[in-house]
C-alpha cells in the first residue's frame, strides 16, 4: 500500500494518536479526511475535516457519502475508560463494545464498497495490548479491544477477495491524553519509558500498512501476545516498561 497519494480517513482526530495519525498521513503525502463527534476540535491544518461519530449509523454513512474517494480507512476511535466488568457502570461497558467492536464494524461495512470501488486500499484497525492482558479498573476496555482483534482477523478475511489489505496495529500504553487521565484516575504511577511516544506507533503502525503487514505488534503488546499459550494474566501497569 502506498500511502503517497493516497485518500485516508481517521476517526477520532480531534487529539491523541488520531492526531498523530492525520499528521503523519498528510507528511507522507496523502489526503485526509480528519474526522471527530466534535469537529470544532480538529486541528490539523491541510486535512479536511468531517463530523463523525462512528457509534451513530447515520454519522456513518453520511461520512462514507461524503468521502467517497477513500483508500485508506483508520479506526483509531474508541471510548477507553469503560471501567470494570463487575461493577462498573453499565452505559460505560456498553459505549465501550459501541466504539471499539461496533463502530469500527460500522465504519468497515460502509466504507468496504468505497474501498472496492477504489481499488481496494486498506484498513487500519488501533487496537491494544489490553486485548491479550486484561488491567484492572479497566476490564471493559480490555474485553472491547479482544473482540476488535477477533473482528480485525474476520474482516481480513472477507475483504482479502476484493483487494483490501486489513492491518491491525497492537500498541502497548501510548503517551497520549486519555492514557494519562486513566492513569491518574485508577492511581497508576507509571515508571520512566513506560508509555511510548504517540509519533512512534503511529509510524511504525503506517510503516506496517505500507509493507502489508497483517498485524504490527509493539510494546509490551509483544509480550503479551506471546504469553497467551500459558495461564492467563494481568498487566500492572505499574511495573511495566516501554520496549
Amino acid at each position: 500500500m502506498n500511502l503517497q497519494g493516497a485518500t485516508a480517513l481517521v476517526t477520532g482526530s480531534n487529539r491523541g494518536l488520531g492526531r498523530h495519525f492525520a499528521v503523519e498521513l498528510l507528511k507522507r503525502g496523502a489526503k485526509v479526511y480528519a474526522t471527530a463527534r466534535r469537529p470544532e476540535l480538529v486541528d490539523v491544518p491541510g486535512a479536511e475535516v468531517l463530523r463523525l461519530d462512528i457509534t451513530d449509523p447515520a454519522s456513518v454513512e453520511a461520512a462514507a457519502a461524503a468521502a467517497g474517494d477513500v483508500d485508506v480507512l483508520v479506526n483509531n476511535a474508541a471510548f477507553m475508560t469503560g471501567g470494570n466488568l463487575v461493577t462498573g457502570d453499565l452505559t460505560s461497558i456498553r459505549l465501550a463494545m459501541e466504539s471499539s467492536y461496533f463502530g469500527t464494524l460500522a465504519m468497515i461495512r460502509a466504507f468496504a464498497p468505497v474501498l472496492a470501488r477504489n481499488g481496494g486500499g486498506a484498513v487500519l484497525n488501533v487496537l491494544s495490548g489490553a486485548a491479550w492482558q486484561t488491567v484492572d479498573g479497566n476490564t471493559a476496555y480490555a474485553a472491547a479491544k479482544a473482540a476488535q482483534w477477533s473482528l480485525t482477523n474476520g474482516v481480513r478475511l472477507e475483504l482479502a477477495g476484493q483487494g483490501t489489505l486489513v492491518t491491525a496495529l497492537v500498541p502497548g500504553m501510548i503517551d497520549t491524553e486519555p492514557m494519562r487521565e486513566f492513569a491518574a484516575a485508577h492511581g497508576y504511577e507509571l515508571p520512566d519509558g513506560a508509555l511510548d511516544d504517540p509519533v512512534n506507533v503511529v509510524t511504525l503502525g503506517l510503516d506496517g500498512l505500507e509493507a502489508g503487514e497483517a498485524e504490527v505488534v509493539h510494546g509490551f503488546a509483544a509480550d503479551a501476545k506471546a504469553a497467551l499459550s500459558g495461564p492467563p494474566l494481568a498487566l500492572d501497569p505499574d511495573a511495566i516498561s516501554a520496549a
